[in-house]
Order: C-alpha cells, then sequence, then structure tokens
C-alpha cells in the first residue's frame, strides 16, 4: 500500500533510466502526459562513455525541457545516478533532480499483453525504461498494470495460500485507487477497472466511449454500453472530472449529496 500511495511527481517531462553495465543503459523520454517521445542507450563504461553521455544529455537538453530523471534501483542503478548527476553537474543543469525509482514488476510489465498493445513496435527493454518514467510521474497509474504478484510483497510469498494471497493483493490496490479517486478523461483501462464496481470489460467500454467524446458531466456514464444506474451508485464518488461541467464532479462527493451541497453553500 505505501508503494502505490507513493507521491506523484506529477505531470512532467522525465527521462527514464534502466539501468544496465554490460548493455548499457535503456534511456526513454515522456512527455507531461505520460507519452513516449523517443528513446536510445547510453553507455556508463568505457573509455569514451562520459563524453558520449556529455554530447546525448547535452543535446537532449537543448531540444526539451527535462524535469527529471528516473533511474531503476536495480543491478548498477546507484552507479548509473552517480555518473548521471557528475554528467549534469558537468552541462551546469545540478538542478534537474536524479531520482531512484523502485523498479520492481518492471520486467513483468514489460512482457505484459498491456505493454505489447501500447507499444508494440518497441523491444521490451524500451518499455522497462518507458515504465521506470511514468512510475515516478504517477506510481500508482503504472503500478497497477503489473500483476500485485511481481511487485514484490515479500520473501515469503510464494509459501502462502496463493488464493487467499491474490484476493489480498488485488483488495490492496482495488483500495489504493478508490481512497485517490480516478480522473475520468485519462485513466487507462488498467486503472479504471480497479474502480468500485467497474471490471475490465465495462472500463475498456468506458475507454471506447471517452474516444468518441471527453466526459463533462459524472451522468454521462450512464450512456456508457452496460453501465448501469447500481453501477453508477457504486463508482460515481471514486471517479473525478476535471474542469467539468459540475464542479463538484472533481471532488470526492457522491452525485447523492450534490443537492445537500448546495444548500449549504447557500445557507
Amino acid at each position: 500500500k505505501r508503494l502505490l500511495l507513493g507521491s506523484p511527481y506529477g505531470p512532467k517531462v522525465v527521462l527514464g533510466v534502466d539501468p544496465g553495465l554490460r548493455t548499457g543503459c535503456k534511456v526513454a523520454l515522456v512527455d507531461k502526459a505520460g507519452n513516449y517521445i523517443s528513446h536510445t542507450v547510453m553507455q556508463i563504461l568505457g573509455e569514451d562513455a562520459h563524453s558520449k553521455a556529455l554530447a546525448l544529455l547535452g543535446e537532449v537538453l537543448k531540444q526539451i525541457h527535462i524535469e527529471a530523471i528516473a533511474v531503476g534501483n536495480g543491478t548498477a542503478g546507484r552507479e548509473t545516478e552517480v555518473f548521471l548527476r557528475k554528467v549534469l553537474k558537468e552541462l551546469g543543469k545540478e538542478s534537474i533532480p536524479v531520482i531512484m525509482v523502485n523498479e520492481a514488476g518492471a520486467s513483468v510489465y514489460s512482457a505484459s499483453e498491456i505493454a505489447k498493445s501500447e507499444f508494440p513496435d518497441l523491444d521490451l527493454t524500451v518499455r522497462g525504461a518507458i515504465s521506470i518514467a511514468r512510475r515516478l510521474r504517477d506510481p500508482l497509474s503504472e503500478l497497477v498494470k503489473v500483476d500485485p504478484k511481481s511487485i514484490g510483497v515479500g520473501q515469503y510469498q510464494h509459501d502462502v495460500n496463493q488464493s487467499h494471497l491474490k484476493k489480498s493483493l488485488e483488495a490492496v490496490v482495488e483500495s489504493c485507487v478508490n481512497n485517490v479517486g480516478v480522473d475520468l478523461n485519462t485513466a487507462s483501462v488498467s486503472l479504471l477497472s480497479y474502480v468500485s464496481g467497474i471490471g475490465p470489460a465495462l472500463a475498456q467500454n468506458i475507454v471506447e466511449a471517452r474516444k468518441k467524446t471527453l466526459f463533462h458531466d459524472r451522468s454521462e456514464l450512464l450512456n456508457v454500453p452496460r453501465f448501469s444506474t447500481k453501477i453508477y451508485e457504486q463508482c460515481a464518488g471514486f471517479l473525478r472530472i476535471q474542469n467539468g461541467k459540475v464542479f463538484l464532479d472533481s471532488t470526492g462527493i457522491h452525485p447523492e449529496r450534490y443537492s445537500a451541497v448546495r444548500d449549504m453553500a447557500h445557507e
């Protein structure tokens, strides 16, 4: 729960780095919306590694304003962090934070069907670097794409009843998602499927409906195929709409209570 509810860095341009010594570090850039921009490989070992990294980062920083660098905490993570800090210092960009990110489950995500549908043309290692960058921006949105067992919940997790473990882990993920709420117009299918009352099939229907037109009012959910009034009662309070027709749609207040809130405001 503590890992899932880690503080999000927010909608910023982030460079994700999947550390590697022998094959080099896989580097991927994502924009403020979390969309993939480009990728490359950066060596941190070898005589000319430092000069090449200086040239690479120098060129990237001329073209785009990077607001943070996320480095996976796997093998060679610490060496990569030190190397990047040194390069940024020489470029006069010490103000750009280099942050270690928990990469547990990133490789599982890279090979998953979700990753394949998101980035069908990219290599596994590049998907991992994208995931690391996104984990800094919003840990919960990215971690819900990974099977909870693969996030790393303890060394003895395979010694307990697996069905009980699965239910417990999924309950924690669902609790976290419903605790912070979900932006109806930006949330992925993976994230929406954990909202109370909504499953994977209904989450897919919401995303398909959203492609035609964004939601401006919570009540528009009732136009989504297979979305009943009972489901609406269960999930409406957890779904947020920013800058919509009704200000209260951006809060955790359930639509059933809107009239009471308006009455209080008039008083």
